[in-house]
């Protein structure tokens, strides 16, 4: 009996690879990395892409097609998808393209915080913040110009939405950085006290 399975974007990964054809997990990691796919897929940790299988064996949704012996390599054993994974790979791609879900990066909640620094403290921190995104996007482009010649767009979208969202970042945070450089934005201990919402009972 199948039983229910937390997707994740590393098992809808592992899920699609199987599509494709029966592999082993270091071929799965290998095609993640050499596609482009690592700057959305966290494959960074084999182990976490080792758990992720084993979850989906239990699961059901993946099987052991055969353990492929080489003494050149150690012991490796080979996956393939059943019939209930190909449903769940659709279900989840539905799923994923059409429902905005929370997610809670380390980003919005930084933000949500802000006075914990100083004004000055914050708009420098936004500021090392601002070259860092600068940097990221132009390294994305010089990387995208080398691998993506004749590639047809199908198979960049994933650039394409990260450019995207770290552009409208970029000018967001540059804007809350002259915002605080001006003074339009800005606390201290004594505002805080006097403007925090007050507390419900």
């Amino acid at each position: 009996m199948t039983r229910t399975f937390q997707r994740s974007p590393v098992a809808l990964a592992v899920l699609a690879l199987l599509f494709e054809e029966p592999m082993h997990p270091y071929r799965m990691q290998q095609l993640i990395k050499e596609r482009g796919k690592d700057q959305v897929i966290n494959v960074q940790r084999r182990a976490s892409l080792y758990q992720t299988i084993g979850q989906l064996l239990k699961a059901g949704l993946i099987s052991v097609r055969e353990t492929a012996r080489d003494e050149r390599f150690p012991e490796r054993t080979i996956y393939q998808l059943t019939s209930q994974g190909r449903r769940a790979a659709t279900e989840w791609m539905r799923e994923m393209l059409s429902t905005p879900t929370p997610e809670f990066p380390e980003f919005p909640a930084a933000i949500s915080l802000l006075p914990l620094l100083t004004p000055e403290d914050a708009a420098h921190q936004l500021e090392l913040r601002e070259a860092r995104l600068a940097a990221q996007i132009a390294a994305m482009d010089e990387a995208v110009e080398k691998y993506a010649q004749g590639l047809p767009r199908l198979f960049l979208l994933e650039e394409e939405y990260i450019r995207a969202v770290l552009e409208t970042e970029l000018k967001w945070v540059r804007g809350l950085i002259a915002d605080l450089r001006s003074g339009e934005i800005t606390w201290s201990e004594e505002w805080m006290r006097a403007n925090m919402p007050p507390q419900e009972d």
